[in-house]
């Protein structure tokens, strides 16, 4: 999607122009999940001039109720009119920052904090952190109480079409509908797994990307519902058969134009910034791995032998490693994170990633070779000995590694780490407390 500057008065224009009736402003909490407060039309000069105010403390990670009133500041470039939903005029949404009531910017707003980041970029040098994503989902049919169920709606698989992919109809409408508001769809496809899918869009700046993410899972689970079906994001819904991942193709402008991970004359046509970028990545990949895959289940996904990746080593030619560089140059070149899954906060996984990558720039980090061949058929030894590391197999692992990591831990900020620390150090006690169907068949009458 075009950088575009959007201004009060072309909102105000619009909202004429398409009887627009009722406004959604939209934020994220600290898990990633989107929160909105709707007002009527009748409050657009409010929202224009940052005076819809909130209750942070019955927000996640936000504050404690002694210190609860926040302001929602609105982006014009994020003004986007809802195709759905005009019974009662068009509903718009503006996706906004959160500011305390003194009107400086909320340091427990995962949007501000990669605003941050993305302005620690730019003194360092650089223009823009293009992000590319590429989110799968699944969808499930929903029963007669309109509860999700986990009956898949079809058995397709990798690239299926009609009649084996009967949520041909739904992704197409999805896309339609993303590219009502804007989205530069680049494909959409079946996945390996029967009900999952896949829809990429084109890159675009990191905070555009992020809004982005977000966007689309509320495209996707609202048209999904028109279909009686149900959308999940979850990583691992199913056992034996693949997770759902969202891969992250990322490349750093200088000038707007200039791909600095692109050089002519360099090795594989790479530039020195992009092997020290690359670099960053793999030495931060344990301390990155509990922001991308934030979850219990996401851990489910990273295992062997379900073409996640479980191993910190990158290369250009197969796609077992954690990082993959495409082999397309010039503006194109990139390096893809395939680690991420759609349960990651996009604003906390794109910050932490691009801190990540600028310590390795900074620091004139190298990395190890690339690994050319299938790391899941190496023994043991082989890959001690060529230096490749295991991913954290489980959320309590991974938390530990974000712990020991000052780099991934300042990505986020003080007040954010210890948030999500926080709220995930709850849920894996949830998880330790819980006892399974699979432990009972194990063990109930074993002992």
């Amino acid at each position: 999607m075009a950088k575009k500057t959007i201004t009060a008065e072309a909102i105000r224009q619009s909202v004429k122009d398409e009887n627009v009736k009722f406004l959604r402003l939209m934020f994220t909490d600290v898990n990633g999940i989107i929160k909105n407060v709707e007002v009527p039309i009748s409050q657009l000069e409010k929202v224009l001039n940052n005076k819809i105010a909130f209750d942070g403390s019955s927000i996640d990670g936000f504050v404690r109720i002694e210190e609860s009133d926040m302001r929602l500041y609105p982006d014009f470039n994020s003004w986007l009119l809802f195709p759905w939903g005009n019974e009662h005029g068009k509903v718009a949404r503006l996706i906004c920052s959160v500011h305390k009531s003194d009107g400086t910017p909320f340091a427990g707003d995962p949007r501000n904090n990669l605003i941050r980041v993305i302005d620690k970029m730019k003194a360092a040098g650089f223009s823009d952190f293009n992000i590319g994503p590429e989110p799968e989902f699944f969808l499930f049919k929903l029963d007669e109480n309109g509860q999700p169920t986990t009956k898949l709606n079809d058995k397709g698989s990798y690239f299926d079409f009609a009649p084996l992919d009967l949520g041909e109809n739904c992704r197409r409408d999805i896309v339609l509908e993303l590219e009502k508001m804007g989205f530069e769809v680049e494909a959409s496809h079946h996945e390996v797994a029967p009900g999952q899918h896949e829809i990429d869009f084109k890159y675009t700046d990191a905070l555009q990307a992020a809004d982005n993410i977000q966007t689309f899972k509320l495209v996707v689970k609202s048209i999904a519902r028109q279909y009686n079906l149900y959308a999940t994001f979850m990583p691992k819904p199913l056992q034996g058969i693949n997770g759902s991942g969202m891969h992250i193709n990322m490349s750093l402008f200088k000038d707007d134009k200039t791909n600095v991970f692109f050089d002519e004359n360099g090795e594989d046509q790479l530039s020195t910034t992009s092997k020290h970028f690359l670099a960053g990545l793999l030495e931060h990949a344990r301390g990155l791995t509990a922001i991308n895959n934030p979850t219990v289940n996401s851990y489910k996904r990273l295992v062997p032998g379900f073409e996640a990746p479980v191993y910190i080593a990158w290369s250009g030619t197969n796609r077992s490693p954690l990082i993959r560089v495409p082999q397309s140059r010039g503006l194109g070149t990139r390096l893809e994170l395939r680690s991420v899954d759609p349960t990651a906060n996009p604003y906390l996984a794109i910050a932490a990633i691009l801190e990540a990558g600028l310590d390795g720039i900074g620091n004139g980090l190298t990395p190890e070779d690339a690994i050319d061949r299938n790391i899941y058929r190496m023994q043991d030894d082989e890959r001690k000995a060529n230096h490749i590391q295991d991913l954290p197999s489980t959320l309590h692992n991974a938390l530990k590694a974000l712990a020991a990591d000052p780099v991934v831990k300042g990505a986020l900020g003080p007040h954010l780490y210890q948030s999500f620390k926080d709220s995930k150090d709850l849920e894996w006690a949830a998880y330790r407390q819980s006892v399974s169907e699979w432990e009972r068949d194990q063990y109930l009458e074993l002992y």
